[in-house]
């Protein structure tokens, strides 16, 4: 009876493991499905499109190298303000670092880099994502 429970535990085990490992992998490509859309409507000059991506909220909280912006609608007024233009916000390109499982929301670490005619800008990101009513969203940007 007890190798009976032991391995009845261990197949349990083994299934959750490999539960929490399929839900990392759908995570992880939902939001890199998000992030290719953002870089994308970015590149098309489409900043509302960009913050699709976005938890709108006002807990929804940018840091930069100005300091901490809150809300939804004062990040898309920081980047229209920042990249008035479809030529000033250039061709953004996003590398993914690594997808780590945080509880119930996924950090991602990568390296952005935008791309213009005469010059190349980028920086490194730390993305927290939650699920929200069943969507990805940004909770938290930390981009330098």
């Amino acid at each position: 009876m007890k190798r009976v429970t032991r391995t009845l535990l261990c197949l349990a085990a083994v299934t959750i493991i490999a539960s929490c490992q399929t839900n990392k992998e759908q995570a992880k490509a939902s939001i890199e499905a998000i992030m290719n859309q953002q870089a994308a409507d970015w590149s098309n000059g489409n900043i509302e499109g960009y913050m699709n991506g976005y938890w709108k909220s006002d807990s929804l909280r940018f840091m930069g190298r100005k300091g901490i912006t809150y809300g939804w609608t004062s990040t898309l007024e920081k980047y229209k303000n920042s990249y008035p233009t479809k030529e000033a916000m250039g061709e953004l390109k996003f590398n993914y670092i690594s997808f780590e499982s945080i509880g119930n929301s996924m950090l991602v670490i990568g390296k952005w880099t935008i791309v213009y005619p005469n010059d190349t800008i980028g920086g490194y990101y730390s993305l927290i994502w939650k699920q929200i009513n069943g969507e990805w969203k940004i909770v938290l940007d930390h981009t330098s």
